[in-house]
């Protein structure tokens, strides 16, 4: 209900105002033109931020899962970077938008697979822990080298687009229907593989003696942490922090079942995400503020607290 009113809400706040009635006769298809015109433009960006959300939130519960990380998180362990590293390496060769996409997965792909080689070592004591924050940020301090010659070297038409893209931007992102496609079989496979995945997380590699395939399950985990933050990142860019905060908050409320996480996850993710685009929309209006900025400032004041 919560994440309905805030879409809702996005879809009525902007520069220009749409009273409740307004709105209702705008969703009814009998208000005015411009009522009608803003709530096709702003209810596309509010689904645009649902799915971008929510596909972050079930990477970070993935990860966190398959790592045995309370830090950890596509954007802090350069996953995120990877993925921007891809598309904004298409977007320089001037590729298209499909193929901007498939750079995006290779690129996440290519960061998750080292940190699943180091995943696979039981390192039993903290310093594991420390170890792979510590690859996650010498990863992402790579790709933010890599990004940074890209940006370079870019072209001056090319360059502020690839810029508000980096620091994560919805305005202009169409609804596409794949990250849909995408999130709903992620969705269903780790709902399906809940109760191992419950037991990974306890018991790490433990976890083989009471039947769980941890070889099948890693694989998995990581190809749909990998896919989702692509996704992600193909839509709105780099935009942080969301995969962290989430699944902490929704520990606190529903436990650590991750047949109770996943939903709780999904829906907090995207409402967050919806709320914080519709504030960078309004809070400066009309000039509108890139999300990942508002995300990042309240992701790292979220991580000084956990650690």
């Amino acid at each position: 209900a919560i994440s309905a009113g805030v879409v809702l809400l996005a879809c009525a706040s902007g520069s220009v105002s749409l009273s409740a009635s307004q709105l209702w006769q705008a969703l009814l298809g009998h208000g005015d033109a411009l009522s009608g015109t803003l709530l096709q433009l702003r209810l596309e960006r509010a689904l645009t931020a649902w799915i971008t959300g929510a596909a972050l939130a079930l990477a970070g519960l993935l990860m966190q899962s398959l790592l045995r990380n309370p830090l950890a998180d596509p954007y802090v362990m350069g996953v995120s970077g990877g993925a921007s590293v891809g598309a904004l390496l298409a977007l320089w060769l001037g590729l298209a938008v499909w193929q901007v996409d498939l750079a995006a997965v290779a690129g996440a792909l290519a960061l998750s697979g080292v940190l699943f080689w180091l995943a696979r070592r039981d390192f039993g004591r903290s310093s594991g822990t420390v170890l792979l924050l510590l690859t996650g940020a010498l990863l992402s301090t790579a790709c933010g080298a890599v990004i940074s010659l890209l940006l370079t070297i870019a072209q001056d038409n090319q360059l502020r687009g690839m810029v508000f893209w980096l620091v994560g931007d919805l305005s202009g992102t169409p609804l596409r229907p794949w990250p849909w496609l995408v999130l709903l079989p992620a969705m269903l496979l780790a709902w399906w593989q809940a109760p191992a995945i419950n037991l990974l997380a306890l018991h790490g590699d433990h976890a083989a003696t009471l039947g769980v395939p941890l070889a099948g399950l890693r694989r998995l985990l990581l190809l749909l942490s990998a896919t989702l933050t692509a996704t992600a990142v193909s839509q709105g860019g780099s935009i942080g922090f969301v995969g962290l905060m989430v699944p902490h908050a929704c520990r606190l409320v529903c436990g650590p079942h991750l047949r109770h996480l996943l939903p709780a996850s999904i829906l907090t993710g995207a409402t967050l995400l919806v709320l914080a685009d519709t504030l960078a929309r309004t809070v400066v209006a009309p000039m509108q503020l890139p999300v990942g900025i508002l995300t990042a400032l309240l992701g790292v004041s979220v991580l000084f607290w956990q650690l």
